[in-house]
Formats: structure tokens, sequence, C-alpha cells
């Protein structure tokens, strides 16, 4: 797809509430049509009947490959040809990693890992034989930087950021655009309990709205990463270059060192509980 295309036809996964959504309705927009997918069927369906243009809503675990599959047959089926795929599915699971059970990371690598390389492996497919198509993949600033209590997150980020580098190279000749975007902390529920410090959550927070807009501007001038705010993705960069002390400065003074540590439990225990089906 040309940049300078407007997509008609776009499939958003974990799209019933949070960045999701606000993508969903941000493209919808602009005319296109969206096929909304979430382990939550009943609020894809809400989703996509509040959405202005013609959509549909329907379930999806991004961990299944043969949903995944289902998921994107049954959108073209209903609304045609697929021009976008935003692989935005993901859980955020903190807490500290030798105390993490191995079931919560093995939920978030195949949730925010393996549902991303299942979803590119299948829109990829698709785009490629048509010679067009785009892939945005919902990173984290989590994905350029390491924090403590998001170790397992972390990886699963920093994994999504590296493949869709690599995978925007390889699928250049066919036409294919891949493109990455970056957010820092948004507030949505994902992001329930944090105690971020004042200058962190000045310079990170942002809301899911201002997620959603990148991620149409990354689609519309396909641009390869988009880091929101644009100006954390800027200043992490050179803190990573910064030597190992000052790093560790660095994170202290602007309150992020022990941010996903010492938490409101009772607001993260919620929203575990939600993000594991009741296994937290």
């Amino acid at each position: 797809m040309r940049p300078s295309t407007r997509p008609a036809v776009i499939a958003v996964t974990g799209g019933a509430r949070g960045i999701g959504l606000c993508v969903a309705k941000a493209f919808a927009a602009t005319g296109a049509k969206v096929g909304i997918g979430d382990l939550d069927a009943d609020g894809a369906e809400k989703a996509a009947a509040e959405l202005p243009t013609e959509s549909v809503g329907l379930p999806l675990d991004v961990s299944d490959s043969a949903a995944f599959a289902t998921f994107l047959d049954t959108v073209e089926s209903t609304l045609g040809p697929l021009d976008v795929l935003v692989n935005n599915a993901g859980v955020m699971l903190t807490g500290e990693f030798l105390r993490q059970p191995e079931r919560i990371e093995a939920q978030m690598l195949a949730v925010n890992l393996h549902g991303v390389l299942t979803g590119s492996r299948l829109a990829g497919t698709r785009f490629a034989a048509r010679g067009r198509g785009h892939i945005v993949n919902i990173a984290s600033l989590a994905g350029v930087v390491g924090l403590p209590g998001v170790a397992s997150y972390a990886a699963t980020k920093f994994g999504v950021v590296g493949f869709s580098q690599a995978l925007r190279a390889e699928l250049r000749p066919t036409g294919v655009r891949v493109s990455t975007v970056l957010p820092g902390v948004v507030n949505t529920e994902l992001s329930q309990g944090l105690r971020l410090g004042r200058v962190m959550k000045r310079m990170a927070s942002v809301e899911p709205e201002q997620v959603a807009e990148a991620v149409v501007r990354v689609v519309a001038h396909d641009r390869p990463v988009r880091s929101v705010p644009r100006t954390l993705g800027v200043t992490l960069r050179t803190i990573n270059a910064l030597p190992e002390r000052l790093q560790i400065a660095l994170a202290k003074a602007m309150g992020g060192e022990r941010g996903y540590l010492d938490v409101d439990q009772a607001a993260r225990d919620s929203y575990h509980h939600r993000a594991t089906g009741g296994q937290a």
C-alpha cells in the first residue's frame, strides 16, 4: 500500500477497550471499515456497533493461530480485503521476576510476542500475495529500556521491536509495510496502580487517543517507528547511551526506578485478575 492511499479495511486486535478501541475509532473517523478482535467478544461487538462505519466485532485469542486465521477470514469476508492489521493485544503483568510464576511469563510471551508474530505471518502472507498492505505492531517504550518490575514484559516488547525492524526490511520488496509504535505509560487499565514519580509521569504519560493518532499517521506516511510521546523516545535512547551509573542516577531522579514495583497492589491485582482470567 502506498503511503498516500487511504486504507479501506482495518483489523485491530485487543480492540474492545483502551488503545485498541481508540485505534478503531480513529480509523473509522477516516471512513475505514473496522474489524475488532478481542477475548471479550461481547465488548468487541459493542465497540464495533458504536463505530460510524461498517464494522464487525469478533472473538479473538491472539495466542491461538487457528483463531487468528478465522478472525482475519471473517473480517475479509464481511468487510472486504484487509489493508491494515494493527497488532495491539497485550498484557502487562508486573512484579519481581524471581517471584513471578512461569505461567505469567508464558502468558505474556504468548500474547505480546507470539501473538504479534502470528498475526504478522497471517496478514503478511495475504498482503504479500496482493503486493500491498500494512502491519502495525504496538510495542512499548519498555521495548527500548528495561525497568525493574517489568522484566518479562520488557522481554516481549524488546522482541516486538527487533522483530518489526527485521520484518520491515524482509517484506519491503513485496510492497508490504511494517511499522512499530512505542507508547509510554498509557492512561488505560493496563497501567492502573503504577506509582511513577512526578517527572516520569510528566514525561511518559500519554492518552490512548494520542497513541491511536500515531498509528493512523504511521500508516498514512509509512513511518518505520514512532514513539508516543515522541520526545520520550529521544530521551530514552540518549539515556541508553550513557554509562550505567548515570543511567541509574537519572532513573532515580525521574522517579522511574521503582514505579513498577512500589505500586498500588490492590489496583494491580484487579487488573491482573482480569488479564489472566482470574489466574493471578
